[in-house]
Formats: structure tokens, C-alpha cells, sequence
């Protein structure tokens, strides 16, 4: 008899705007700041048996604005602060915008990529992000969308989201509620 494991639903989050203040190209620990609520929000999803992944469009490495380095540290600072424990995995992709990515969000690569090494029920799972490619990126995987209002362009009229919520808690809310 062989054993097969059920898959899991996910959460897959944009990290700059939706987990921490956007610092436009952060490439610097000293200037993370996570949200207020977004560990509890987080802790709250992870116990309701999501696995909690990052997917993060970082074009300041393929800009050459900071290094891999400088990115992987900021992503240890918002680990640290989150608490280590609460993020399953993080996906970046580094290429900038005009060029051929499979992985720059709308794209659904580092959605797809996690999806298969993690063993993600994608139609189970939902994308948080602040930005209109957030949204598009989710539908582009087979996943709902939330957008939140908490990047720079708090603007979500005619948005493509799924759903519109204040902040990572409000997105969190509406996941228990509606999800699995």
C-alpha cells in the first residue's frame, strides 16, 4: 500500500507594501518594518493549516540597485520579526521590468514553483498582495486574490482582486472566513 499525502492550501503573500512598510527597493535590515498585526494575522492562517509563502518581485537585484546578499539579509530582518517559524518558504525574483521573466509578477512562476515543491492545493489557496499584478499574478495561477490597501497605490477601483481589505489582518479575516 502506498501512502499519498493530501495537499495543503496556501497562502502566497507580496512581501514590500503587504508584510512591511514599502521601503522602495529596501536593501537595508534597518529599514524593515512589518505591520502592525501581520505576525498574529500570519500565526492565525498557519494554525488554520495554511502554509504561509512569500512571493516577492525584487527588480532592484536585476537593476543592480542592492545585491542577492542585501536582499537575503532584509528577508532575514522581516523573518526575525515576524518570528522565525511563520513563514514556510519566500520566492524572489530578481528580473526587471521590460524583460522576459517567467517569474516577475503577473507572471504565475514563483506561484507555481512553490505550488510544486511544496505540495500546494492552488485551488484551495489565496495571493495577499498590495498591487494590481498581485491580483493578476493569482488568477494567472488558479489562485484568489485579495488586495490590500497598504503600498503606495492604495487605490483599488476597478481592481481585479477577488476581494479589497484594509490591511494583512482584514485579508486574514476574510481567508477564515471563506477559504477551504
Amino acid at each position: 500500500m502506498t501512502s499519498t499525502s493530501a495537499k495543503s492550501p496556501a497562502v502566497f503573500l507580496d512581501r514590500d507594501g503587504t508584510i512591511i512598510h514599502d521601503a522602495d527597493y529596501c536593501s537595508d535590515p534597518k529599514h524593515v518594518q512589518v505591520f502592525d498585526g501581520a505576525a498574529a494575522a500570519l500565526r492565525r492562517l498557519r494554525n488554520a493549516g495554511y502554509k504561509i509563502i512569500v512571493i516577492t518581485n525584487q527588480s532592484g537585484i536585476g537593476r543592480g540597485f542592492f545585491t542577492e546578499k542585501q536582499y537575503r539579509e532584509v528577508e532575514a530582518e522581516v523573518s526575525q520579526q515576524l518570528g522565525d517559524d511563520l513563514i514556510d518558504a519566500t520566492y524572489f525574483c530578481p528580473d526587471a521590468p521590460g524583460k522576459p521573466s517567467n517569474c516577475r509578477k503577473p507572471a504565475p512562476g514563483m506561484v507555481l514553483q512553490a505550488a510544486q515543491d511544496h505540495d500546494v492545493d492552488l485551488s484551495g489557496s489565496f495571493l495577499i498582495g498590495d498591487k494590481e499584478i498581485d491580483a493578476e499574478c493569482a488568477h494567472n495561477a488558479g489562485v484568489r486574490a485579495i488586495r490590500v490597501r497598504t503600498g503606495f497605490d492604495k487605490m483599488t477601483d476597478g481592481s481585479c482582486a477577488d476581494w479589497v481589505a484594509e490591511n494583512l489582518p482584514a485579508a486574514a479575516e476574510i481567508i477564515l472566513k471563506e477559504g477551504k
